[in-house]
């Protein structure tokens, strides 16, 4: 499994500041809601915590397991009613009708006066409960791509603030197969691959997938709590626990970096939040992780340790082993939190050509520590668009389709 995406090691990006990155006035023009994407940063060092500060078991609702929900789909299925639709419907509709540009929607210009209080309590369940949630019967095949498009992102408003996916811009993403050669990892973004994604976590609080097609077979979802892998390797492999909070693993940027920024970020896989009964937070992607082979063969980072080698074997491994197994269908809409679980997808075929390929619009969303979001040990956990991809001046952009 993940050992076969290994062989890294150790030299120290520059710190960064205290200041809040793009949250100074940015250019309207440019950016139509105000506010830039922070973009990837190393954590701040000297906050990070030493393995003995770590909880021996978490407990609380993010702690799950797959029998917990596997037969019990009224737990996490929500099907969207017909005054649901209809209220999405008039929101999409208005905000089309003004003209205003994607990038430029808003709780503010995308009102759901009856949608906002079940989206609201849906968005706590993210952070701080079980973390996941899938809506039926969003009806992408009767409205088509842009009408779709404008309510999937309206529906994000409610739950965070749109980042940026990749270093040209994209708010609204295409998980589509474009025939890239899934073995150019240092080049190539798996999520334009048809190849399986190993359990991981994205650049954002929350991710959103919305099923638009599906595939002939294959591209299924897997989801695990991070936290119950954590209880887990606490009774199973401890040593595996101590390695993955060290900040000894390096992953890579893929050439999405901004002028005078590290090619690479120096960081670990579990965190503490900042204070006192700070809870366990996991960033992971081994992909990231392999695709540094370039720099390690050229000595300018180490490479993995047999310890970290055994580690990600291990994660990779355990998460896999509690997975819960879900399908998503046309019209299906995942929400999950990049906090505390981590998700794959199995690898798929499409249908022959004139049959669509398999398509899921994603979404990257920000959930800021000052809205109530996870206080994370970096310089822009207060920042509204923390984390996503932000390359210099880049503007947000929504494609409709996969480019």
């Amino acid at each position: 499994m993940a050992p076969a995406l290994f062989v890294v090691q150790l030299t120290t990006p520059p710190e960064l500041s205290g200041e809040l990155v793009g949250q100074s006035p940015v250019d309207r023009k440019i950016f139509p809601d105000g506010i830039k994407t922070s973009g990837q940063h190393p954590p701040l060092y000297d906050l990070l915590r030493q393995y003995s500060d770590f909880p021996k078991e978490i407990t609380g609702k993010t702690v799950w397991k797959a029998e917990d929900y596997a037969d019990h789909p009224e737990r996490w299925v929500h099907a969207l009613g017909e005054q649901e639709i209809s209220e999405l419907s008039l929101a999409a509709d208005k905000f089309i009708a003004n003209k205003i540009p994607l990038t430029g929607i808003s709780k503010d210009n995308f009102y759901l006066p009856e949608m906002s209080s079940l989206l609201t309590a849906i968005r706590a369940e993210i952070l701080n409960g079980k973390g996941f949630i899938l809506f039926k019967g969003f009806p992408v095949e009767k409205w088509g791509l842009h009408k779709s498009a404008v309510a999937y992102l309206g529906m994000g408003t409610y739950l965070g603030y749109f980042v940026s996916q990749n270093g040209r811009g994209h708010v609204l993403g295409h998980v589509k197969d474009l025939g890239e050669d899934p073995k150019q990892i240092d080049k190539v973004r798996i999520y334009r691959t048809n190849a399986r994604q190993f359990f991981h976590s994205d650049d954002s609080d929350i991710v959103g997938l919305l099923c638009v097609a599906r595939a002939l077979e294959g591209g299924e979802s897997d989801i695990v709590s991070s936290h119950h892998v954590w209880n887990t390797l606490q009774k199973e492999r401890p040593d595996v626990a101590e390695t993955l909070t060290k900040p000894i693993w390096y992953f890579d940027r893929k050439g999405e970096t901004s002028a005078g920024e590290e090619p690479y970020i120096r960081t670990s896989v579990f965190y503490l939040e900042k204070g006192a009964d700070g809870r366990v937070y996991s960033k992971w992607d081994p992909y990231y992780v392999k695709s540094l082979s370039r720099f390690m063969n050229a000595a300018v980072i180490p490479h993995l340790s047999l310890e970290q080698v055994e580690a990600a074997e291990v994660l990779e491994e355990t998460c896999h082993r509690l997975r819960l197994h879900m399908v998503l269908e046309v019209g299906d809409i995942q929400f999950l939190s990049n906090e505390h679980v981590f998700h794959a997808r199995t690898a798929y075929r499409d249908h022959a050509p004139p049959t669509p390929r398999r398509h899921l619009m994603r979404l990257w969303l920000a959930t800021p520590e000052s809205e109530g979001g996870w206080k994370l040990p970096f310089h822009d956990s207060a920042h509204k668009k923390r984390g996503g991809i932000q390359v210099n001046d880049q503007p947000p952009v929504c494609p409709l389709d996969a480019e």
